[in-house]
C-alpha cells in the first residue's frame, strides 16, 4: 500500500487499522472495518460527522456513527431475522486501493468482493468499490457490481450521522410534499408538510431524490446533502426511549445528531441482472450563516 504524504495508517485500538488524513483543506479518519468514514472536518469548520463515544471498534463490529455502508439490505434481512442488521459489509475488512491527493483534497478507493466469509450470510457474487473524496466537500461513492451468472436484487443505505448542536432547533428542508413512511412506527405513507422538526423520535423513508438541507440553527450552519443513485432519502433521530435501548450511545447523545440517508429502501428494491452495475452516492458540504 502506497500512502501520499497526507495520509497515514495507524492502528488504535492494537489490530484495528484506520487510515488518518491531515490535508490542508479538511481532516478525517477511515476504518478499513465496513469502509466506515469516521470523522470529516474541512478546514477551519467544526466535525461534521458525529461519533457516538460508546462506539466499538472491534473487527466485525458495526460502528455508531460517521457513514456506516449498509449492503446489500437495509434494516433488518427480509426473510431471515438471524442475519445481520443493514447488511454484512460494515463488518468486513475491507481492501485499500488507490490512494492519491492534490491541492483539493485526498481520495480514496476501498475494495470488496465475494469471499467465504460473505458466503455465509449472502450466496452472491459481486464486486464493490467505495470511492470516498475528502476535503472542502465530502463526497462517497459506493460502486456495485453483480459478477454472478445468476440476478440477484438488493437495498442499501449510505447511512450518514450529521452533527448538530442542539437537535429540538434543527430542521431539514428540502423534503416538503414527499410522501413517506415512519419506519417500524407506523405504516401509514404520509406527505410531509414543511420542514422535518424533531420532538420525538423519527424514522422515515422519504420517497425523494431531491437535496435537502439540515439546517443546524444553535450550531449556525447548514449542511448540504446532496444524492444520486437513491430514490430514497432515510432521516433518523432515535429520541430518549430508543437511545437507551443502543448499548454503543450514550443516553444523551440523542440532541447531537441526525441521520440523513441515501438510500434504496423497500418498496425500491434494485434487480441486478448478470454484469449490471449501480452506483449509490452521496455528497456533503457545508454553509455558513
Amino acid at each position: 500500500m502506497t500512502l501520499p504524504p497526507s495520509v497515514s495508517l495507524i492502528e488504535e485500538p492494537a489490530g484495528y487499522p484506520i487510515l488518518v488524513i491531515h490535508h490542508a483543506a479538511a481532516t478525517g479518519r477511515i476504518a478499513l472495518n465496513g469502509a466506515h468514514v469516521m470523522e470529516w472536518t474541512p478546514a477551519g469548520e467544526k466535525p461534521v460527522l458525529f461519533m457516538s463515544a460508546q462506539a466499538v471498534f472491534e473487527p466485525g463490529k458495526p460502528i455508531r456513527g460517521g457513514i456506516p455502508v449498509c449492503w446489500p439490505w437495509f434494516g433488518g434481512h427480509p426473510t431471515e431475522s438471524d442475519k445481520p442488521a443493514h447488511g454484512f459489509v460494515r463488518n468486513l475488512m475491507w481492501n485499500v486501493g488507490e490512494v492519491t491527493e492534490n491541492i483539493a483534497g485526498v481520495t480514496l478507493e476501498f475494495l470488496l468482493s465475494d469471499s467465504d466469509d460473505s458466503r455465509a450470510f449472502w450466496p452472491h457474487r459481486f464486486d464493490l468499490r467505495l470511492e470516498v473524496k475528502l476535503g472542502a466537500q465530502l463526497s462517497i461513492a459506493l460502486h456495485i457490481k453483480n459478477t454472478d451468472e445468476a440476478a440477484w436484487s438488493m437495498t442499501g443505505a449510505l447511512h450518514t450521522y450529521l452533527c448538530v448542536d442542539d437537535v429540538t432547533e434543527a430542521a431539514v428542508i428540502g423534503l416538503d410534499d414527499a410522501f413517506y413512511v415512519e419506519s417500524r412506527l407506523s405504516p401509514e405513507r404520509i406527505e410531509q408538510s414543511g420542514p422535518v422538526y424533531f420532538d420525538r423520535e423519527v424514522d422515515r423513508n422519504y420517497e425523494s431524490k431531491d437535496t435537502v438541507r439540515l439546517l443546524d440553527r444553535k450550531g449556525r450552519r447548514t449542511i448540504v446533502v446532496e444524492k444520486s443513485g437513491s430514490r430514497a432519502t432515510i432521516v433518523w433521530n432515535p429520541w430518549i426511549e430508543k437511545s437507551k435501548r443502543l448499548s454503543d450511545l450514550p443516553d444523551d447523545a440523542y440532541p447531537h445528531f441526525v441521520c440523513i440517508e441515501a438510500a434504496n429502501a423497500v418498496p425500491d428494491v434494485i434487480a441486478m441482472t448478470p454484469g449490471k452495475e449501480h452506483v449509490l452516492s452521496q455528497r456533503l458540504r457545508v454553509q455558513r450563516d
